[in-house]
């Protein structure tokens, strides 16, 4: 099963690569057509689609200035740039410092694959105060995302059906009970989204951005992605290196990795959080109610895991808690470590028979909505990674990995072994094994890596570092916790990306936060 808190994307076809040299060569007007010259017409944003996970209209900042909300045309197949249209939802804030001051429009990409960053963006925003004063900050639903021409695949229903499945099985019916739901599932895809499945690759979001670039005014792009978003902001620069401005990417996916190799990193990089929440539980003066040392935690979480399996518990009526829903719940928790209360709060629960926290945390990471109603992230993250991914693995090959899976991570390496199958019976081709972020002539690009991030392991930031080439980019280390490091207001590391985006002072290689 193809699951949400595996992150991972794709590259360039060798025919990609080579329309995109033609295109790029061609310059931005005949790229294209009459697009690049439209006028966005900035409005009070709206409330949240379901797609987009549902809620009110963004809350005005504290000093009151309103999120405006706007929608750019942009080809639906960029290889047919005068061919249909679809529309891209783009939010902003305007810049709080003088006019003269101003640089241009900082664009945000938070990740996923799938995440809105129309909804995303208004939730942060004061994390950025400060970016503010010279930037419009600007967010968007990626193609296939929220509002913009989104992904559909399974009705609220069925979803929950999805997620409370076995997503780890143990003998032959169970596998073949997993392939067939995952089929199912890629099938209700294919006949829900036909006309937009083929063209969600991250290398027409970048495209995407691109024409933004040009809609919005600014003669380069400047740029903070974080997750996947420094895989397409990568993608980015390796399409447009001379259109770069300034650009951060924070939480770095390694561009380097196909997705068996991403899938045994994030086992080892959920393990290192897990363990170090063991630790952090254990180490406080106050008792530490999972366990009494860090292995006791570990023990007890892995035998919760199996009794689930054997009996699920009560979760969020009417649906009970799985070892799936568990799992996921788990995993939530140690994005950040700002989470770590609520998976004590849980799993203390849990072994009460009470598995509503474990269950809410589970559904925060699939994007259901106190209503029942599903965003479309899961949709989307499945749809961009298969259709950016050229691998594809059988039941028979997991099965072969999972002891090197589960060496990784006790925990989590047979779920991330079996997301492997989730891309099997994908409607659409993937593009290639891993993305092309080569980026020669590109400004110089901040890399920012955390030594404990769960999601995207510290070793990946490095590895987009040489990936982008000699001279391009700049890495910074946070010695820290969590999914990203901008986030956890670690002053070190925000004036260093301050100083870069608002300055232009470029940090000295091989900074280090602590």
């Amino acid at each position: 099963m193809a699951n949400p808190f595996r992150l991972r994307a794709g590259a360039l076809t060798s025919t990609a690569v080579l329309l995109t040299a033609v295109l790029a060569g061609c310059g931005g007007h005949t790229e294209h057509g009459d697009l690049s010259a439209q006028k966005l017409d900035w409005k009070d944003c709206p409330a949240p689609s379901e797609a987009e996970g549902g809620g009110s209209a963004p809350s005005p900042l504290p000093n009151g200035t309103e999120w405006q909300c706007a929608t750019m045309r942009a080809p639906l197949d960029w290889g047919r740039p005068k061919g249909d249209t679809i529309g891209i939802a783009l939010i902003r804030a305007e810049a709080s410092g003088p006019a003269s001051r101003r640089i241009g429009s900082l664009v945000f990409n938070f990740g996923g694959p799938g995440g809105s960053g129309v909804t995303a963006l208004p939730s942060f925003g004061e994390d950025y105060a400060a970016l503010r004063t010279r930037y419009d900050l600007v967010s968007f639903d990626p193609r296939g995302v929220g509002r913009s021409a989104p992904v559909e695949c399974e009705s609220d229903a069925q979803l929950d059906g999805y997620f409370q499945q076995d997503a780890t099985p143990d003998d032959s019916a169970e596998r073949a009970e997993l392939l067939k739901r995952t089929q199912r599932f890629n099938a209700a895809c294919e006949k829900n989204s036909p006309k937009v499945l083929p063209h969600v690759r991250t290398t027409d979001a970048a495209r995407d951005m691109e024409l933004m670039r040009q809609v919005l005014g600014d003669d380069k792009l400047y740029y903070f992605g974080i997750s996947y978003g420094t895989e397409l902001g990568g993608v980015y620069a390796h399409l447009y290196p001379h259109n770069v401005g300034r650009a951060v990417l924070d939480g770095v996916v390694d561009p380097t990795q196909d997705p068996e190799q991403s899938a045994l990193g994030q086992a080892r990089g959920f393990q290192l959080a897990l363990d170090n929440y063991a630790e952090d539980c254990t180490s406080k003066t106050t008792e530490c109610p999972v366990g009494d040392t860090p292995k006791e935690v570990k023990d007890r979480i892995a035998k919760l895991l199996t009794d689930l399996e054997k009996k699920p518990i009560t979760g969020i009526f009417p649906r009970r808690l799985t070892q799936t829903a568990a799992t996921n719940g788990i995993a939530q928790s140690l994005y950040s470590k700002d989470f770590w209360e609520y998976l004590t709060e849980g799993l203390e629960e849990a072994y009460d028979g009470d598995g509503r926290t474990l269950m809410l945390l589970s559904d925060l990471m699939n994007g259901r909505g106190e209503n029942g109603e599903y965003s479309n992230i899961t949709a989307a993250n499945i749809a961009i990674n298969c259709s950016d991914e050229k691998p594809r693995y059988s039941t028979e090959y997991v099965q072969r990995k999972l002891p090197e899976f589960q060496t990784a991570s006790p925990l989590f390496g047979h779920y991330l072994a079996w997301s492997m199958v989730g891309c099997t019976d994908w409607a659409v081709p993937g593009a290639a094994d891993h993305p092309d972020v080569s980026a020669p002539g590109s400004a110089p690009i901040v890399v920012v890596g955390n030594t404990g991030d769960p999601a995207t392991p510290y070793e990946g930031a490095k590895k987009m570092v040489d990936a982008l080439g000699k001279g391009v980019a700049v890495e910074l280390t946070y010695k820290g916790q969590g999914h990203g490091a901008y986030d956890s207001k670690n002053r070190c590391v925000q004036k260093a990306v301050n100083g870069y985006l608002l300055d232009g002072t470029v940090p000295k290689a091989g900074t280090v936060c602590s």
